[in-house]
């Protein structure tokens, strides 16, 4: 099965050659860089790397990844893993979310940080909060079981597609419960985690924790009366 791999990232220089370093070219036959208005190397080094380079203005973590998405419709691959540009990520770990894919029959398989090994400060108290409240009005308006709303995770393409995943700040979450009301075969797999490089674009200070805590709400409660 032929598996691209996208990689939104935004004033990423120094950690985005270890990531591309990791992402074994076995499993992965296209790596797709987005960047997203970066003022350092970021794109020439994705470049150099040889991944294609997708450039989108708008900030945030949708929108990156719909400029990837409406390039992989040109030549569809069958699964499409979704990665951090920070190295907080473990890219060497693509092959626990791809395989149950491959093998397993599943439709979407979730990197979960909660389940598997996380550095001491890696995942700060207002993403804790988020994952400990999205999961649990997750579980009680929807009927299932997640324990964390990471971005790294793999995805069957047309499956992907079928989402119609919109939102901005929203994305993962969105995939996650879309993904749900559809019944696809859904798997979360532990994977490792580290402390990431720099602040972060979402929740590195109070209007984005507010931010990301609103879309949190608006999309658990607009997906029960809306696909």
């Amino acid at each position: 099965m032929k598996t691209a791999a996208v990689i939104p990232a935004l004033n990423e220089e120094e950690t985005l050659p270890k990531v591309l370093a990791d992402i074994s070219r076995d499993i992965v036959e296209e790596v797709v860089v987005v960047d997203n208005g970066s003022s350092d190397r970021t794109a020439l080094i994705a470049a150099e790397w040889g991944a294609t380079v997708l450039h989108e203005s708008k900030r945030g973590y949708g929108y990156p990844c719909l400029r990837a998405v409406e390039y992989l419709k040109k030549d569809p691959p069958d699964i499409v893993v979704f990665v951090d540009a920070n190295y907080s990520d473990y890219p060497a770990e693509i092959d626990k979310l791809v395989s149950p894919i491959e093998k397993g029959g599943y439709d979407m398989v979730l990197g979960s940080r909660i389940l598997g090994e996380c550095e001491e400060g890696a995942l700060r108290p207002p993403v804790r909060f988020g994952n400990w409240l999205a999961t649990r009005l997750i579980r009680l308006f929807y009927g299932f079981r997640f324990t964390d709303l990471g971005p790294f995770r793999a995805i069957r393409f047309d499956k992907l597609l079928a989402l119609n995943v919109r939102d901005n700040l929203g994305w993962t979450l969105e995939m996650q419960i879309k993904a749900v009301k559809k019944k696809y075969r859904i798997l979360e797999v532990p994977v490792t985690y580290r402390k990431g490089k720099g602040k972060s674009k979402l929740t590195g200070d109070l209007k984005g924790i507010f931010k990301v805590g609103y879309r949190i709400l608006w999309n658990i409660f607009k997906y029960l009366f809306n696909d």
